[in-house]
This record gives C-alpha cells, structure tokens and sequence, in this order.
C-alpha cells in the first residue's frame, strides 16, 4: 500500500535521510515500525525512532552511534536490541533486529497499530509502501487497540498492560476480543519483574488520561494484581462530606490531577472553569504550565509521582478508621500510615529512594495546606515550617491539596469554596518563589556564634536554638545578628 498523506517534520527527515545513506553504504536493509510509524501516521510530534534492520544492531550500533556523534548502549543483549542516543536532536534510536521476513516479524507483534512497516529510505523521500499485514492501517483510522493474537499477549505478559497504556495514551477504545484477552489472561501480569510493571504504570501515569488508565486497569482485573496494596481502599466508607468512598475518591484525586496538570485549557465546561480559575491566578508563575513536566530521575516526570502520590494518598484509612463516641467517622494518623504504606509498595516496584521520599513526603504532608489556613492566610512561620518540612515535594503538594479538594467534593464542586483554596495555594507559592526570605532565611548565627555568646556547649539544645533563630527570621521577627543573639538568649 502507497502511502504520501502524513507529515514529518524537516529535522527528522533529513536525520532519517542521513540513517538511510548510512546504512545504504553498510548494504543493510531497514525499516521504520513501532511507535515511531504509528505516530508518523497519525500526524503527531515524534520524539523517537524505532528501526528494525537485516543486520546485527549489536555490531550495526557503535557504527551509527559513531556517524551522528551519539552514544550506543545495548537494550537487551540477548534480544540484539540497542538504543542510540543522539544528543543533538534530544531524541534516541532503537534497533530491532529482523526476524526471518519483515512480514513474520510484524505478525509476531503485540497490537495491528504497532505492526505496521515502511522501508526507511521511502519514509525519508516523502512517499512510502506501507507493509500492514494485520491491518493496523484500518485499525488506527478507527481508533482502536487489537492485538495482533492471543498468543502474542501470552509471550510477554506486560503487554496486557501495554494495551491500556496505549488505549489511554491515544485515546483510543480497546477492541471488545482484546478486551476479554487481556481479562482473561489478567493473572499472567504477576509473572513481569516488578519494575517493568512499574515503567508501564508510571507510563500511563505521565498521560493526560491517567485516571481512566487507572480505571480500566480495574475494569481489566490488572489494577489489584499489580497494586494489591490498593485494594484495601474498596467500599470504604467516608464522612458526608466526601462524595465516594475512599477507592473512588482516590481515583477521582488522580482524575482532577489530570486536569489541574494540563497544560491545555480542558473542553468541559465545569473543567475550564476550575482550570481557569486556577491558571489566571497562577500567571505570574513563569513555569507553572511545565513545572509538572520535568523529569524528577530519568524517565518518570514530576506529573507521574504526583498523580501516583494522589492514587495512594488515603491508602492508609482503612487501618486508621474509628468511630467516635458522637458517631463521627476519624482517621487519626492515616496521613502517616499511607506514608509507610506507599513506601512498602514504591520499593517493591524498585522505585528510587527519591522517588520514594517524594512521594511519601507529599502523602504525608497532603493535609497541612488546608490546616495551614484554617484561621485565615497561613503564617510565615507555618508555611517556613511547611516548605521545611516538605523539601523538593511541597510544591507538589500543594497541587495535591487542590486535588484532594476536587475529590472530595465530586460533583457537588462548589466554585466559591474552590476559589477560596486557589486563592490559598497561591499565596503560599508566591511565598515560596518571590519571598526566599520565608523559605530559606539566610544565616545570620551558626553554632560556634551562640556558643561563643551564651556559653552553652554543644548538644541538641543547641540545634533547637538555632532553628528557633531559622522560624523567627522567616516570620520577621529577627533581622540582625543581635536580634538572633536575643532570641537565643531569652530562650535558654
């Protein structure tokens, strides 16, 4: 099939134009698939590329990496995968190798949108024979998800998750046979090492569709079986002021972080408005819109941490829940527990220590911006203790707060009230980015300097001074050396 009507960008052909010449003198075949075509297909921006060659990309890697000036590193040795990370273009290539025909390889596939083909040097012209023996083509007109078959589902169980992932991440709807598939099969998930089902999970995390990523994941059997931790959440009643019980107020947590974290204005009605309300007030912050989108380590943005730290954030209710002497419902302490809880489950997806620390941090924390403010704006000292407290993960947190508002109230959001907790997280953010001052006083005293002064020795009490200097100085209470030397002075 001759394909001429899609759209790639001039940097990409003239890199694709370049790869061809190469491999071209190398007398290697090779073919544009995967992601890499769909997207090229579909008109949307493409970040990477995947090829897939009639050589050894083992010994084909270094000589590519060598022409474009990138570094080469093997995927999966056994599988002859590598990837080439080209730093001029902040993109990267992965080679596949061929299998005995291009056709058996793309039948050996996991889904028709994925198993489709160009020749490389056709794609790089401008006009391509597109190779489509599953008929993804239709399948990518019709905005579907099918799998190629069953048993390709079979040989690599993660690819049930990537079914969801590419539904979510498209937009698209999974075929009613694969649908049963993948439930049918659901169990097999257990068997992937546990960080390759936390790549594909923080994958669908990153989309702008996480919560119905999440839902269908339930809808699939796939949700309790990669986070079984989670499911103590289900029925769990809650006070008349939350709309759901704690399951379904979790997932509509990490529904309203997807919309509060777009950096496009929603299309609903009530959504635009939240979303207006609360991104006119936050124009002043330069890099709000894309704060969310940086990468916290390699690989996983602060937009999927976050939303994952908005899925777990009352996991630790259910073991908390009492009922006191006036019937009313309580959680003491369930703040904390969630903490612990989500870093049990974030180590055995080998999540980073950091990762882990960020995500317990904002769980932890989720409750502070509403008691902060509970008597009016919150105070210097309060927010110095907050930011303290909360290190790289308060701002995140903050946008949490505005989440688990949203998912409290469901769909009796009232837009005063909302007004109100914008209005909050605003004031603390400025404070945070324009008052340095309140987050991080500059040293006036260190330790020698009140030891010397007071003649105290060194000890914890010393510390404690110290810090007390630190929340005097952010509420403006002490400005000079002296005024600190006072404070610590009237103290002891």
């Amino acid at each position: 099939m001759q394909v001429q009507d899609y759209r790639l960008e001039a940097p990409f052909r003239a890199i694709l134009s370049e790869l061809a010449a190469v491999l071209a003198v190398q007398r290697v075949e090779a073919w544009a698939t995967g992601g890499f075509l769909r997207d090229v297909l579909l008109g949307q921006e493409v970040k990477d590329l995947d090829i897939t060659v009639a050589a050894n990309p083992l010994e084909l890697g270094p000589r590519i990496a060598d022409t474009f000036g990138g570094d080469y590193f093997p995927l999966d040795a056994e599988r002859r995968r590598v990837r080439i990370l080209l730093p001029d273009h902040e993109m990267h290539l992965d080679l596949m190798p061929l299998a005995s025909s291009m056709e058996d390889d793309l039948w050996s596939r996991d889904f028709t949108i994925d198993a489709m083909a160009a020749p490389l040097n056709e794609l790089a012209s401008g006009s391509m024979r597109l190779i489509d023996p599953t008929a993804g083509l239709p399948d990518l007109g019709d905005r579907i998800v099918r799998h190629v078959s069953e048993q390709a589902l079979l040989e690599d169980p993660l690819r049930l998750l990537r079914g969801v992932r590419l539904a979510v991440l498209l937009d698209f709807a999974i075929e009613p046979k694969t649908r049963e598939a993948i439930h049918r099969h659901s169990g097999l998930v257990s068997e992937v090492a546990t960080e390759r089902q936390r790549d594909e999970v923080v994958q669908i995390l990153r989309t702008s569709r996480a919560a119905r990523g999440l839902r269908l994941m339930d809808d699939l059997d796939l949700l309790d079986r990669v986070l079984p931790e989670f499911a103590v959440t289900r029925g769990v009643e809650q006070p008349k002021e939350h709309y759901w019980d704690v399951f379904n107020h979790c997932l509509a947590v990490v529904e309203a972080l997807d919309m509060i974290l777009s950096e496009d204005e929603p299309q609903a009605d009530l959504a635009k408005s939240l979303w207006n309300e609360l991104w006119t007030r936050l124009e002043w912050w330069a890099g709000g819109r894309t704060y969310f989108s940086e990468e916290f380590v390699p690989n996983t943005h602060r937009c999927s941490l976050t939303k994952l730290a908005g899925l777990l954030h009352d996991i630790g209710k259910p073991q908390t829940k009492a009922v006191d002497d006036t019937g009313r419902m309580r959680f003491f302490g369930h703040a904390n527990a969630g903490a612990q809880i989500a870093a049990g489950l974030m180590h055995r997806l080998r999540f980073s220590s950091r990762e882990t620390a960020l995500v317990g941090e904002m769980i932890d924390a989720h409750m502070r911006p509403v008691q902060m403010a509970q008597q009016g704006a919150p105070s210097r000292k309060a927010i110095y203790r907050f930011f303290r407290d909360t290190g790289e993960a308060g701002i995140d947190t903050l946008f949490l707060s505005l989440a688990d508002h949203l998912g409290t109230a469901g769909p009796r959001v009232d837009m005063e009230n909302w007004r109100r907790h914008v209005a909050v997280i605003d004031y603390v953010l400025r404070m945070r980015l324009e008052e340095r001052v309140v987050v991080e006083p500059p040293k006036l005293v260190d330790g020698d300097d009140l030891m010397s002064a007071l003649g105290i020795p060194p000890g914890p009490r010393l510390g404690e001074l110290l810090e007390l200097v630190r929340e005097a100085q952010a509420a403006g209470d002490v400005i000079t050396r002296d005024d600190a030397i006072a404070l610590a002075r009237r103290e002891l």
